[in-house]
């Protein structure tokens, strides 16, 4: 396994997310976008491979893949950690057929609204089949080649990789991705939520992920 992780500015939460994936012993790429802060640097001290990517998670994202060698990828936000035991659900699933997974999405809050943002976020990826970066993939080469990998765009670049994997849908994993709830807290639970579905819905009505990333 290979686990690929896009970094811009990140120093202050890689540690933490770098530490939560040691235990699979598997080969680490950072996809830094030469970040300012020492995230690169911070990055080869703590044993994982960096490589420079231009600006922008899709972008990032596709150059990881690329460099990446096993037969099993895991792509994973900087600010996202596992919680213990993930590499042994993990590898329980890889024995299986090339296919792809996800983790159990979670907020670092303690907060009624982060709960609810949790039971949102798990009717979706019910319903629709729909998980988002921060929740993790877990993805085989072959899959992910046959299906042309990440795209290079500015946004929406994890939507368009699921959409592009159908009929298939990605099998949920019973191992929490813990996320940061930085970027909720500033605007709040609901009005973050409200404004996320508002760019989905966008995004399905054809507007270009360009425009949507204005708005993001």
């Amino acid at each position: 396994m290979n686990i690929v992780i896009p970094t811009w500015n990140a120093a202050a939460v890689l540690p933490a997310t770098l530490a939560s994936v040691a235990e699979a012993g598997a080969g680490i790429l950072v996809a830094d976008a030469h970040s300012p802060d020492g995230t690169a640097e911070i990055a080869r001290r703590l044993g994982a491979t960096v490589i420079q990517a231009p600006r922008g998670r899709g972008a990032q994202l596709a150059a990881g893949g690329a460099a990446a060698s096993q037969e099993w990828l895991l792509f994973l936000h900087a600010d996202t950690r596992l919680e213990a035991g993930w590499s042994a659900t993990a590898r329980r699933f890889m024995q299986g057929p090339p296919a792809a997974a996800h983790f159990a999405f979670m907020l670092d809050d303690p907060s009624p609204g982060a709960r609810r943002m949790e039971r949102m976020v798990a009717w979706r990826c019910r319903t629709f089949g729909l998980p988002y970066g921060d929740q993790g993939l877990l993805i085989h080469r072959t899959l992910y080649d046959a299906v042309g990998g990440f795209h290079a765009m500015p946004l929406m670049e994890d939507v368009d990789l699921i959409r592009r994997l159908r009929p298939i849908r990605p099998t949920a994993l019973p191992i929490r991705a813990v996320t940061s709830a930085e970027r909720w807290r500033g605007r709040g639970f609901h009005g973050r939520s409200a404004r996320n579905l508002s760019i989905l819905a966008l995004y399905f009505a054809g507007v270009p992920p360009r425009w949507l990333a204005r708005l993001y």
